[in-house]
């Protein structure tokens, strides 16, 4: 059935409430909210570049921000890793840190006393050996850890923030299951990308309200991973146009010279890609430039195997993800009428491929800490369910080799006015 879009006023906390609540708390409970909000870690596996290590490392050690080191302002106190591949920097790290791994997540969650004992959950179902299914998706355990993490929340009484690195699961019933579990538990719940929070170049931010009529992102890797992160690219941006976002009614898969023969037929996706491309700055070269300034032509020869998502949604507008031979994730949209085009690459300096700590993960460890000590989950937890829907769905049509139709992916939401997120220091 469709799918509402979820309000975040359940999530909100009113200042002059909480004020006044803490008036009337005895000593001791005002005492146990004063100290550093403290939180779990669940994850597949921590070995070298993975995320659980990245999110681990940040945690613990702290990270840059705004030209120091920041310490961070929770305290990671308890682990649970599902695998222990050759390699692993678990133990070393939670012996070095004095942090337990525990053997299930709920003790990790409750430290032994039988309740749940932790301010935050983080979630880094990423990485690791597990099943593939039919389709090519990889079945990380995410929706298994957020439901042992609910089972706590409910025989504990009570609930925490809860932090979903990247999509949320591989079936569209449980990705909407677990955004309805915050809602009906009443728990900030931020999940997806690091790349609507990454660094941009140049540092733009569309206003809320423009009236945008299509946009593109091109990047890099493989489906039902990396193309999630592209469809994040765009989206961070679609979500701010004229209406609020409204969800999608078909997806279409393509790869190859087909892909290019749907881009060619449509003049503004021909645009946007030359624009995204050029902000790019892994484009092939030959003799150290390209061979030939960037257009349609020169991107159909020079990248004839890429594969695209093409989705139509509910209101007309159009989102293309195009998945190149380049190293980088760059955005393109247009307004209607004026034919504007406003551009940016979100800045993903991966580790051994132009950086050394993947810091693009800085602004995103930021927001979770926020979230954890104020209970505001820092933007919608819509957009997530949407972009893990879209990314279900490109999955589906490129399987079934034809266009898929999504009713089912109804989700409405807006951004508040004037909100952004991405980093600018």
């Amino acid at each position: 059935m469709p799918h509402p879009g979820l309000s975040r006023r359940s999530f909100l906390v009113s200042g002059a409430a909480a004020t006044a609540c803490s008036l009337i708390r005895p000593p001791s409970l005002r005492a146990a909210e004063s100290r550093r909000k403290r939180i779990a870690l669940i994850c597949t596996e921590v070995r070298l570049h993975s995320h659980a290590q990245h999110f681990i490392d940040r945690f613990l050690l702290g990270y840059g921000w705004q030209g120091g080191w920041r310490r961070p302002e929770v305290d990671l106190v308890s682990l649970y890793v599902d695998q222990h591949p050759k390699g692993d920097l678990a133990p070393g790290i939670a012996a070095r840190h004095g942090v337990p791994i525990h053997p299930t997540i709920a003790d990790a969650l409750t430290l032994g006393t039988g309740s749940l004992a932790v301010d935050g959950v983080v979630i880094i179902g990423e990485h690791g050996k597990y099943l593939r299914n039919e389709k090519g998706q990889t079945l990380y355990p995410r929706y298994k850890f957020f439901k042992e993490v609910v089972a706590v929340f409910e025989s504990s009484g009570r609930s925490v923030p809860v932090f979903n690195d990247k999509h949320l699961s591989t079936r569209w019933d449980q990705c909407v299951e677990m955004v309805g579990d915050a809602k009906r538990l009443g728990f900030p719940f931020q999940a997806g990308s690091s790349l609507p929070v990454t660094r941009r170049f140049p540092a733009i931010d569309l206003p809320v309200g423009t009236p945008l009529a299509e946009s593109v992102c091109v990047g890099y890797g493989g489906r039902d991973s990396y193309d999630f992160h592209g469809i994040e690219t765009a989206q961070c941006m679609s979500e701010r146009r004229e209406g609020g976002e409204v969800g999608i009614r078909k997806a279409t898969a393509l790869q190859g010279q087909r892909m290019w023969d749907v881009v060619a037929r449509r003049d503004v996706t021909a645009a946007l890609v030359v624009s995204a491309l050029s902000r790019s700055h892994n484009l092939p070269v030959k003799d150290g430039y390209p061979v030939d300034r960037v257009t349609l032509d020169w991107a159909r020869r020079v990248f004839p195997t890429g594969w695209a998502n093409f989705y139509e949604h509910r209101d007309g507008f159009h989102t293309a993800l195009l998945m190149l031979d380049i190293r980088d994730f760059n955005y393109a949209g247009m307004e209607r009428r004026s034919g504007r085009i406003h551009s940016c690459q979100m800045y993903l300096p991966m580790p051994t491929h132009g950086s050394s700590t993947a810091d693009f993960f800085n602004p995103q460890i930021r927001h979770i800490e926020r979230m954890v000590i104020e209970r505001v989950q820092p933007y919608p937890i819509e957009r997530t369910l949407l972009t893990s829907g879209m990314t279900l769905a490109g999955v589906e049509s490129y399987y079934r080799n034809a266009p898929v139709d999504t009713p089912e992916m109804e989700v409405r939401y807006t951004v508040p006015e004037g909100a952004s997120w991405f980093w600018k220091d």
